[in-house]
């Protein structure tokens, strides 16, 4: 088992700017419109005054989940939406916390609101979340045959640099192409 080794505040940064720029008005990966933008925002904070927000995020979440697994269907990897039970389970415990204190995190979720532009890289580098070395490991990756996924070249680590290559190495797909980056579990 995998013991958490990694900042879950960054984890949820990473997914955030990765399924913000997966959204029907940025790379149409997935099918969610704006839910991370300012409508997304507006139509859940009446609901949701004062965990709106996270509400937002988990649903955003959910569809990237399950698209990602209709492409890539390969039960037996690591995702940056399926990773090992131990992180889920501490980013859920976690995930508490973020709802009784959501207040620091409002500024983060506004800078997500506009339009992130077509690269996920500068995306990523503007939210301080990736430098010039993950972006050039990035650039060396490889689409697989069918250009639906990414094999990364190392076991997963269960660390910020292994989260941050999953989310990183999205930007190898195109609009209305998601390929899923993935590590492959190894054999127990």
């Amino acid at each position: 088992m995998i013991e958490p080794r990694l900042n879950l505040d960054r984890l949820l940064r990473l997914r955030l700017v990765v399924a913000r720029f997966g959204e029907m008005d940025h790379a149409r990966w997935w099918n969610t419109n704006g839910q991370l933008g300012a409508s997304g925002a507006s139509a859940l904070k009446r609901g949701f005054p004062r965990t709106h927000l996270f509400a937002q995020a988990r649903s955003v979440f959910a569809v990237a989940a399950h698209r990602c697994a209709e492409v890539f269907p390969l039960p037996e990897s690591v995702t940056l939406w399926r990773l090992p039970e131990a992180i889920e389970d501490e980013l859920d415990a976690q995930w508490e916390h973020w709802l009784d204190d959501p207040e620091p995190w409002r500024d983060f979720f506004k800078k997500l609101e506009p339009n992130l532009g077509s690269d996920l890289l500068a995306a990523l580098r503007g939210f301080g979340l990736i430098g010039d070395a993950e972006q050039s490991a990035v650039r060396r990756l490889s689409l697989s045959a069918e250009g639906r996924a990414v094999l990364l070249p190392a076991p997963f680590g269960g660390d910020d640099a292994s989260v941050t290559r999953l989310a990183a190495a999205f930007a190898l797909g195109a609009p209305e192409k998601v390929a899923v980056p993935y590590y492959a579990k190894e054999a127990a």
